[in-house]
């Protein structure tokens, strides 16, 4: 049997149920939440019962608005040994507030997260990869409340997100916290997106592994993969009314995801983000 590689990689999910999304935000408000069946529960349980199935720890980045609709989830996340980290609060894109609404967006959800699951939380990821270069002072934000890494750039260029000409691997700024980009490879000197999500969902599972492997074979750096909950839900309500583009990408290939995820999970090696980087994030 071939044995998997030796180098330790970090399994990421971004935990949010399929009515929060920002496809869906043109149609689906805040206000609408309330009235809509929660399924993010359900399916996070699956994905920990598939971790636990193989032996590996992941980093959940969770909402705020999780820890209070699903306190059971957020508790059997760090009650199994798996990371949490925060996604903010109700997945609002940092680029759509003020200072003052990123501060106590991320504050609110970190004091959630941590008297849900009695953890302090060392990382974040900003909903939609959402700090540019028009906000880098969320940054300061993540510093003052205390977090130790931030996952929420993608170099590459994207309608939504992406600053293609931003550092590509982990890094500390200026500000003092370690930034982790989501992976890329380049090609003719553009970036492309390899760290999971719609472009995973999208390909046969052996043009995601010989991507992934070009990364492995051009750089040390570990590899780090996202998703969400959702993604292995192909049940869920259809959203009507929202973009064709929208639902492209959000139900592509969702019938067929937990198996390219479980193809995924053997063949490397998994643990969660502050494991896989540790040393950069402790400053070794």
């Amino acid at each position: 049997m071939q044995s998997k590689p030796a180098r330790l990689n970090a399994m990421t999910v971004d935990v949010e149920d399929y009515f929060h999304v920002s496809a869906f935000e043109s149609v689906i408000k805040p206000s609408d939440w309330s009235t809509i069946s929660p399924r993010v529960g359900d399916n996070t349980h699956r994905l920990i019962d598939l971790f636990n199935e193989h032996n590996i720890k992941a980093t959940f980045f969770t909402l705020g608005w999780v820890a209070e609709h699903c306190p059971d989830v957020v508790k059997r996340i760090v009650d199994e040994g798996h990371e949490l980290a925060s996604h903010g609060s109700n997945h609002r894109r940092t680029t759509t507030m003020t200072r003052e609404e990123v501060f106590e967006d991320i504050r609110v959800s970190k004091d959630k997260l941590e008297q849900a699951s009695g953890k302090p939380l060392l990382g974040y990821r900003a909903p939609s990869f959402s700090i540019n270069e028009t906000n880098e002072w969320v940054f300061d934000i993540l510093v003052e409340l205390g977090f130790k890494y931030s996952s929420s750039t993608y170099p590459i260029e994207h309608d939504l997100y992406g600053v293609p000409d931003w550092p590509r691997f982990s890094h500390k700024r200026k500000e003092g916290i370690v930034e982790i980009p989501v992976p890329t490879v380049r090609k003719n000197e553009k970036n492309t997106g390899i760290g999971g999500g719609g472009y995973f969902r999208l390909y046969p599972y052996w043009l995601s592994k010989r991507r992934i492997e070009k990364y492995m074979g051009s750089t040390t750096e570990p590899y780090n993969f996202y998703f969400h909950p959702w993604e292995i839900d192909p049940k869920q309500p259809r959203v009507e009314g929202a973009p064709f583009k929208s639902k492209l990408r959000h139900y592509v290939n969702l019938h067929v995801m937990e198996k390219k995820l479980n193809m995924l999970i053997k063949d490397y090696e998994w643990s969660s983000m502050y494991e896989t980087y540790k040393d950069v994030i402790d400053g070794k």
